[in-house]
């Protein structure tokens, strides 16, 4: 196995870290290794908020689901789906263009994405942490207010990064599923009862099937989080309409 699968497979969400800074050098890597991800047309769909001030960063541990640990981290970035900049060009060089969809957006939300991925395998490189923070999709009043975000600006990825304690390094990694439930041949093949029993067996311990999935189901996808961001992902696709 090489280097970098090995990372792959080492990697893991990382959520306490030393009080350490990150050497600007390294950070210049991360950033640029997230601007070399592929794009599509090479258009590179998105912009990153570089979070350095420590009032907003605070603002943004609170406003994405209550999380200390966000204020603590010693690098914050956001990745923003962007398909402004693009229109704001058209416009700049005198073209007539529509205005930007939700096919666009979509497209967006890929690239912003493979660019946050980079970022987190060169940060694994230097054996920096790393966390992705789903909830700035949240609450889309508060932080179009905090972020400045404009119109056709989706804020789709947000990363912490710090060097991890020795809990966090020796953390066990979550379970995946097996392959077989993953990979379909050529076409999607839905799932009956027993095989999503047999998916989810090494997941429920000592729970029944029954018990570990109503438990899941209210923790996170009925959850007023959850709620929540469904509301304010509706909010931004009305820009896109």
């Amino acid at each position: 196995m090489n280097e970098i699968i090995k990372s792959l497979y080492n990697r893991k969400s990382m959520r306490v870290y030393e009080e350490k800074p990150i050497p600007e050098e390294m950070k210049e890597v991360i950033l640029e290794a997230a601007a070399q991800a592929p794009s599509a047309g090479c258009q590179q769909l998105y912009t990153i908020l570089d979070i350095t001030d420590e009032k907003l960063k605070e603002a943004l541990s609170e406003t994405c689901d209550h999380q200390p640990f966000i204020a603590k981290a010693p690098m914050v970035l956001v990745f923003c789906a962007d398909c402004k900049k693009w229109y704001d060009t058209y416009l700049e060089a005198g073209c007539s263009p529509r205005k930007p969809g939700m096919g666009d957006l979509m497209l967006a939300v890929t690239d912003t994405a493979i660019a946050a991925q980079n970022a987190v395998v060169a940060a694994e490189s230097f054996g920096i942490g790393s966390c992705y923070i789903g909830d700035i999709m949240e609450n889309y009043e508060e932080q179009r207010r905090l972020l400045q975000l404009p119109e056709y600006v989706f804020p789709a990825v947000m990363l912490v990064f710090g060097w991890p304690t020795e809990q966090q390094k020796k953390r066990t990694k979550p379970l995946r599923f097996d392959q077989k439930h993953i990979v379909h041949e050529n076409t999607y093949r839905s799932m009956e009862g027993e095989e999503l029993r047999q998916m989810f067996a090494d997941r429920c311990g000592q729970k029944s099937f029954e018990e570990w999935t109503e438990a899941f189901c209210n923790r996170k996808y009925d959850s007023d989080f959850s709620r929540e961001m469904t509301r304010s992902v509706e909010e931004y696709l009305k820009q896109f309409l």
